[in-house]
């Protein structure tokens, strides 16, 4: 594997991610409006011919007529206005960050040997297979006469990523497994849009500009696709910062809180769908909405699933010197001012567990990340035992608001 210093690798993350952020900030934006504008189109006597409705908008002080063809104007104008390179470059900086983060530190992020004893060679194969390999099975359903039937269609696509999430959990890391489903669904809707909407929307014009009868089952299927990413949008981007989330990667059904969040982006995107389009606000969607995330918030709590934490099993107070011991040998590599650890320049966000001062103030992390979830150590790449995270447990459980006498917990 090819070394990099910790600094550079850093920094070359931070500016692909900020690039990626970018990028998709402005593909999703302007997909948003376009499926908003297109939905609130109003029909009328006084439109030209061809049009098939328009709707009036304000913005920075400015009165917009944005007007829908059919298919195309009469008169075809010299220059149109594509947008192409968001969806590309989202995917592409996407990508270099599975790159730099997944597959370059595929010891720390991609693989959990207690889930399954793989090199960084095979997680990193297995990954990048299955990106490609998923995406044209979804394409054929989509090509299929299954895809003439969205319903259907839908709910296909639907428990086929249900059952991949499972699996994928089955083989990476906990953090990678969610990684790589929103890296899944994401690559469904940039390649939905570089083979099928673009291309067929292209197809269209260059047929109109030749005089010829533009085929109506392009923009049936362009349209198909677009709306497969309008439903798409809002679960990816929750998969693509669960990192951020030990909670909902790290615990023991993260594959089904994967299957919650793929059904409730859709549901929220119905409420908007239907608001724009003027067919009332169906409230129910936030009734489900909330139901959903009350499952997220009860299966997250269940702890990881090596251990369940939610009683404690010692009712002596667990001596601080212990915990203290377990953290340091398991932790401190990564999280201390000097990092051992040598593909990372400082401590893992900035967080130190090196001495009993940093550990006490730390305790609500420890926590969420070793007790509550197995996101830490990282893979478990220094192997912490579940005995050593219950005797964590029963530290936070009943000494963590409790210092020994003779610790100091101020600097």
């Amino acid at each position: 594997m090819i070394e990099i210093s910790p600094v550079i690798m850093e920094w070359l993350s931070m500016i692909a991610r900020w690039l990626h952020v970018t990028a998709a900030m402005a593909w999703i934006g302007s997909s948003f409006y376009f499926m908003q504008t297109d939905l609130k189109l109003k029909h009328g006597d006084h439109l030209p011919q061809g049009v098939q409705g328009e709707a009036w908008q304000v913005h920075g002080g400015n009165f917009w007529n944005m007007v829908k063809y059919t298919v195309a104007p009469k008169r075809m104008p010299d220059v149109f206005t594509w947008y192409i390179w968001e969806s590309r470059i989202t995917w592409l900086s996407g990508f270099a960050l599975l790159i730099l983060v997944y597959y370059m530190q595929a010891d720390l992020f991609l693989i959990d040997k207690s889930v399954l004893d793989l090199t960084p060679l095979q997680a990193g194969l297995f990954s990048l297979v299955s990106l490609l390999v998923i995406w044209f099975i979804y394409d054929g359903l989509c090509r299929s006469p299954l895809g003439k039937h969205d319903v259907a269609l839908a709910i296909i696509v639907y428990i086929f990523l249900v059952i991949l999430s499972y699996a994928f959990t089955q083989v990476l890391s906990g953090r990678a497994a969610v990684n790589q489903i929103g890296a899944i669904v994401g690559t469904f809707m940039v390649a939905n849009a570089f083979t099928v909407i673009h291309p067929n929307q292209r197809k269209t014009v260059n047929a109109l500009l030749e005089g010829k009868p533009a085929d109506p089952n392009l923009v049936k299927k362009a349209r198909q696709r677009s709306i497969h990413n309008n439903y798409l949008t809002l679960p990816v981007i929750l998969l693509m910062i669960s990192n951020h989330y030990p909670l909902i990667y790290a615990t023991q059904f993260n594959w089904l809180i994967i299957a919650i969040v793929l059904a409730l982006g859709p549901v929220i995107r119905h409420f908007f769908n239907s608001r724009h389009a003027g067919k009332g606000s169906p409230w129910w969607t936030w009734v489900v909405t909330a139901a959903g995330m009350v499952a997220i918030g009860y299966l997250s709590s269940l702890g990881p699933r090596v251990l369940k934490t939610s009683a404690v099993t010692s009712k002596a107070p667990t001596a601080f010197a212990q915990v203290e011991e377990i953290i340091v040998s398991r932790c401190s590599m990564c999280h201390a001012r000097e990092t051992l650890w040598p593909s990372l320049a400082m401590a893992g966000k900035g967080i130190l567990l090196d001495d009993a001062v940093q550990i006490r103030r730390h305790a609500s992390l420890i926590s969420a990340t070793a007790v509550r979830s197995n996101a830490m150590p990282p893979g478990n790449i220094t192997e912490m035992t579940a005995q050593e995270r219950q005797v964590l447990a029963d530290w936070l459980a009943t000494t963590a608001s409790k210092p020994d006498r003779d610790t100091p917990v101020t600097n």
